[in-house]
């Protein structure tokens, strides 16, 4: 086990698990929210694959010239990772989902593309083949220890083919963690959060705040929201 990622991914889990608690109520273990909504983790990780595969030009009767949005790509693995790490919380304690995480890591041998080129069209398919097997799994109806594991390390190959970095990951999960809880406190299951703060919509205002400080901490991330939101209008 990578002892030096470990207190991250332990944080990880733990926020995860607090998120949950806080938005989905004390059952969401036993698969239903507080208002006794069903909870399907696996069909979340399915429908969220679906749209980082959107950020492809793969439909052939549109955007013919192809290429891809790696950003909107990243942001989406961070949202898998919400349901991955969720899925597995209703079996594990963050402790013990954290070492499986970190046993399960894998690289790929497919990366996307930085820069894309017309070369790249003609292999689109081999590049969408790490999501698309990650889609595949989240619909296998099993869930004991060693599919759990094999989900896990599926998600490490395409965290890897994307080109993310553990601490690229922590980063963009620790910011969109602290916005989702940040809309939760401010009324947005109500209906009067605001959004767009000042001119610019609060996921934009967090990537900034996100690429000015690279080690900020959660609490000063929620912090540094706040101090933000009081002056929107």
């Amino acid at each position: 086990m990578n002892n030096e990622k470990y207190p991250k991914m332990v944080e990880m889990f733990r926020l995860q698990e607090r998120l949950n608690d806080d938005t989905n109520g004390p059952k969401w273990r036993d698969g239903v929210t507080k208002q006794g909504k069903v909870i399907n983790w696996k069909r979340c990780i399915v429908m969220e694959t679906a749209e980082l595969i959107d950020s492809f030009s793969w439909k052939h009767w549109k955007s013919i010239a192809g290429g891809i949005d790696l950003e909107n790509i990243k942001i989406e693995m961070v949202d898998i990772w919400h349901f991955v790490m969720s899925y597995l919380l209703r079996f594990h304690s963050s402790e013990e989902a954290s070492k499986m995480a970190l046993s399960t890591m894998k690289t790929s041998s497919i990366k996307l593309p930085k820069e894309w080129s017309e070369a790249d069209n003609a292999r689109l398919e081999t590049l969408l083949e790490p999501f698309e097997t990650l889609m595949a799994l989240a619909l296998v109806k099993s869930d004991d220890e060693l599919y759990h594991e094999e989900l896990l390390e599926q998600f490490w190959e395409c965290v890897d083919a994307v080109g993310m970095s553990f601490d690229e990951l922590y980063r963009l999960y620790i910011g969109k963690n602290a916005l989702n809880q940040f809309r939760q406190q401010h009324g947005y299951k109500e209906g009067t959060y605001k959004k767009v703060w000042n001119g610019q919509e609060d996921n934009v205002v967090l990537q900034e705040i996100l690429n000015n400080h690279s080690d900020i901490t959660y609490e000063k991330l929620l912090g540094m929201l706040e101090d933000v939101y009081v002056t929107v209008e």
